[in-house]
This record gives structure tokens, C-alpha cells and sequence, in this order.
């Protein structure tokens, strides 16, 4: 088994938030939504956009990582690992417009991915069927990307 490095612990684990006793997958979700609601405090919606996408990209990379090494130790998709929750509810975030109904937008993103992660339709649950931190990952993507399609779908539709 071996020893697993603090920081592939903390990364897994979504900051800590992966520890939380209750739900820890909607407590890794709604850490990532509170970043993202902090840095949408600081930034104009451009710079937002570039920091969620780069967030998505950078935090994929290291989640497949941090969690394929945990999973050695913790088992298969461990619920603690909630680095892949906070990666897919970044993914709806980018559809988020710069309007009043920003954080309207914005609680429907980590809802709909909620949604999807819980129930798993529509080929989202195969995606577990990927080797190690690739599947811990991909579900939590494909619902993400499935909560990116009905918000832009709603944003076209809204005008």
C-alpha cells in the first residue's frame, strides 16, 4: 500500500472538506461554489470565466492523480475523495452570466450537478468503470458537463 503524501490527502479531499461527516460530496460541491462566489467578488465575469476554466483544467489534472494514489489506501471512489465534486460543479459555473441573476444561475449550477451526481443518468454512471482516479473523476465531469448543457440551454431560451 505505501504511504500517501499529505498534499495527494488534501487535494482528494477537496481542501479538508472531503472529511466532513454528512454529505461530504455536497460539502466539497459547495466549497467549490463558495471560491467561486469569493472570486466573483474580486473579478470581472471575463477573468471569472478564465479562473473557473482554469480551475477546471488544472484541478482535473491533480484529482486524477491525488486520487488514484488514495485510492490505494482508502479503496475504490472513496466518499472522502470530493476533489472530482468540486471539478464538477465548476463546470456549470461557466455557464454563469454577468447579470442580476448571477447567483440565481449559480445555485442552479451546484443543484443540477447535485442532481446528476446523485442519480447518474444518461451514461454518467459507467463512467466509474474507468481505472482508478480516471473514474473516480469522469462521472463527476459528464455530470458537470450535462449541468453546463441545461444552463446554457436555459440562458438561450431566458434571452
Amino acid at each position: 500500500m505505501g504511504n500517501v503524501s499529505k498534499i495527494h490527502k488534501f487535494i482528494a479531499t477537496g481542501f479538508g472538506s472531503g472529511y466532513c461527516p454528512f454529505a461530504p460530496g455536497t460539502a466539497g460541491a459547495a466549497l467549490a461554489v463558495i471560491l467561486w462566489y469569493i472570486a466573483s467578488l474580486f473579478t470581472s465575469s471575463m477573468c471569472l470565466a478564465g479562473i473557473t476554466f482554469l480551475c477546471v483544467i488544472v484541478f482535473t489534472w491533480w484529482g486524477i492523480i491525488a486520487s488514484s494514489a488514495v485510492e490505494q489506501i482508502w479503496g475504490k471512489d472513496p466518499s472522502k475523495v470530493v476533489i472530482d465534486e468540486m471539478v464538477g460543479v465548476w463546470i456549470p459555473l461557466l455557464a454563469v452570466p454577468d447579470n442580476d441573476y448571477k447567483y440565481g444561475y449559480a445555485l442552479a449550477a451546484f443543484i443540477l450537478f447535485r442532481l446528476f451526481d446523485i442519480f447518474k443518468p444518461l451514461g454518467i454512471r459507467q463512467m466509474e468503470n474507468f481505472k482508478g482516479g480516471v473514474g473516480i473523476m469522469m462521472d463527476d465531469i459528464l455530470s458537470g458537463i450535462y449541468s453546463l448543457i441545461l444552463l446554457l440551454i436555459v440562458r438561450y431560451v431566458a434571452g
